[in-house]
């Protein structure tokens, strides 16, 4: 599943591309894919001109003329590729070669067409992916939009709003709250990690645990992370690429997530990996000391 950089990656190289342009057809293959009725697709969709990609936690956001949007989920395999009558393409998403190669192919589940020759592609090889048409105003009482936290980079989003929104989850992981959802927006498996190692926190720690120091520090983290990430292309994990089609290079700079046995750049110790939260949870034992009344619910 993408995070939030990578899919701030993927808005950004969209934004650079499709404002202005105007569409004039669209093919589905599949109602799952592209769960809208004709009606609205003749009467919103095609003749409307874009006016902005926007994102919302892990969700992308075209924004029309028509006061609709295209409300998409990659999932886990998703892509969006954008390519002129003319030149070089652009995509984003799950690296295979459908990013490169000739489009449509047998992964495309949707084609939308432009004024001026150009096409979105919306490849999903797994079809868990969507692209949603509804009134713009209804976006945001969405079923997978509504129950969104705040989003972690947002200017107003402080550490204030940050503890006050773990407390919901005091009894659980420092982790499993942090990896929710409906708690914080956007935040995944690697800056979850990357952030606990930050603030020196064992991800097994128990929320009403945590000082609101480290809290803070935790807050600082998140957002320090997420901004480098973006900063470099996202993350370098194996399911996404930038608009350009180009791997992020975070993983590259990474202080634990995927360096189990390597030293800890901080002190030198190995770094482990363990389950938590049911997740694959990356670890420095000596920066992060496990909390003696959690010892029990973690496994290596």
């Amino acid at each position: 599943m993408p995070e939030l950089p990578e899919v701030e990656t993927i808005r950004l190289g969209l934004l650079t591309l499709l404002p202005g342009r105007v569409i004039t057809g669209v093919e589905s293959d599949t109602p799952k894919s592209f769960p809208n009725a004709s009606q609205d697709v003749d009467d919103y969709l095609i003749g409307a001109t874009v006016q902005n990609v926007d994102r919302r936690g892990k969700g992308l956001i075209i924004d029309l003329n028509t006061n609709y949007s295209l409300l998409i989920h990659l999932k886990m395999t998703g892509q969006l590729v954008f390519r002129p009558k003319h030149g070089e393409g652009f995509g984003g998403g799950h690296p295979t070669d459908s990013l490169i190669g000739s489009l449509p192919d047998r992964s495309t589940r949707l084609t939308i067409s432009f004024e001026d020759g150009s096409k979105l592609f919306f490849n999903d090889q797994r079809k868990f992916g969507w692209m949603k048409l509804m009134p713009t105003a209804d976006v945001p009482n969405d079923s997978f939009i509504a129950k969104l936290g705040p989003e972690a980079l947002d200017a107003d989003f402080t550490s204030r709003i940050f503890r006050e929104r773990l407390a919901r989850r005091s009894r659980t992981s420092i982790k499993a709250a942090i990896l929710d959802q409906t708690v914080l927006a956007g935040v995944g498996n690697i800056y979850a990690d990357e952030g606990l190692f930050y603030a020196k926190l064992h991800p097994a720690t128990t929320v009403k645990d945590v000082s609101t120091k480290k809290l803070n520090r935790l807050y600082q983290g998140i957002r320090e992370v997420m901004l480098l990430s973006i900063s470099l292309g996202g993350s370098s994990d194996k399911n996404y690429v930038d608009a350009e089609g180009k791997p992020g290079s975070y993983l590259k700079f990474a202080k634990v997530f995927r360096r189990e046995g390597q030293p800890c750049l901080v002190c030198g110790h190995t770094i482990q990996k363990l389950r938590v939260a049911g997740r694959g949870t990356h670890i420095c034992p000596h920066c992060q000391p496990l909390p003696r009344s959690r010892s029990r619910t973690v496994s290596s």
